[in-house]
């Protein structure tokens, strides 16, 4: 039958929820919406979105959030209730095409997970992250918009709020040229004021240059050369610069990815979980 074939994965995020119709192993549906926290009425409202009835599913995998707390079935469905790491570490892996990999949850906050094949554990991670951002430009730029937060920061230059090398030190120190941030938001000791965009692209690097130095040594001290980038944080394309500035100044091989679509690897990976 139809339904035995199709699963619906499901990740109940703080900002949003992620969901992919899969087939085959194959996703031929997905939407990121604002639901609110996991429940059946969300979960309801899922499934409208996607047009798609239970029973035309054979599985539903949660994961994220509160969905731990969802009920064990929906209409008559089983609801399988899949690990954060596994549902992460497995989506990642998928969207990119690998068989391990240290993995970089990157969304409200930052998990990194060592994935290989089909097995995933909680590393390490950083409670910076995108919720780290837009908190932070609430309270500096009065908005908490991402796109907002996003244009102000293609458009400055973040040496406006952080102190370089070159300023602490009158040059670059190893991989590191003269223009590398030696102190973020080192220049707000003194009296300056920056302008919004010069906060924003602080801000971004701040966000940016935490999570790949994480990564960096995560990878390292998991044995997982390659590190994969997932989460709706690198939607945002100043954050995906300023990662990239990181991976250049450290001559980071290989190349840290960030699979088409990162987004949905949690919700994904729920459902290639999914019995």
């Amino acid at each position: 039958m139809l339904g035995t074939m199709r699963k619906l994965g499901v990740d109940f995020g703080l900002s949003n929820t992620d969901v992919v119709l899969v087939e085959h192993n194959q996703i031929l549906a997905h939407q990121t919406l604002k639901t609110g926290p996991a429940s059946l009425e969300a979960l309801s409202e899922v499934l409208q979105h996607l047009k798609v009835r239970p029973s035309e599913l054979g599985a539903i995998a949660s994961a994220g959030g509160l969905s731990r707390h969802l009920p064990d079935s929906f209409e008559g469905l089983p609801i399988q209730k899949i690990g954060e790491a596994q549902a992460v570490g497995r989506g990642a892996l998928a969207l990119a095409g690998l068989s391990e990999a240290l993995v970089v949850s990157a969304g409200t906050g930052t998990a990194m997970i060592a994935a290989r094949g089909t097995e995933a554990r909680h590393f390490t991670g950083s409670a910076v992250g995108g919720g780290t951002l837009l908190g932070l430009s609430r309270l500096l730029l009065g908005t908490a918009d991402p796109l907002e937060v996003a244009r102000l920061a293609a458009l400055g230059n973040p040496s406006g709020v952080d102190s370089t090398l070159i300023d602490v030190i009158g040059g670059g120190i190893g991989h590191l040229p003269p223009d590398a941030t030696a102190v973020n938001f080192g220049r707000l000791v003194e009296q300056v004021n920056p302008s919004r965009e010069d906060i924003a692209a602080g801000l971004v690097t701040l966000v940016g240059q935490v999570i790949a130095m994480i990564a960096i040594n995560a990878a390292q001290a998991a044995g997982l050369p390659q590190i994969v980038i997932v989460g709706h944080l690198p939607d945002l394309e100043p954050i995906r610069a300023a990662l990239e500035r990181v991976w250049s100044f450290y001559q980071i091989e290989p190349r840290p990815l960030i699979p088409e679509r990162p987004g949905l690897a949690t919700a994904y990976g729920a459902a290639l979980s999914a019995n």
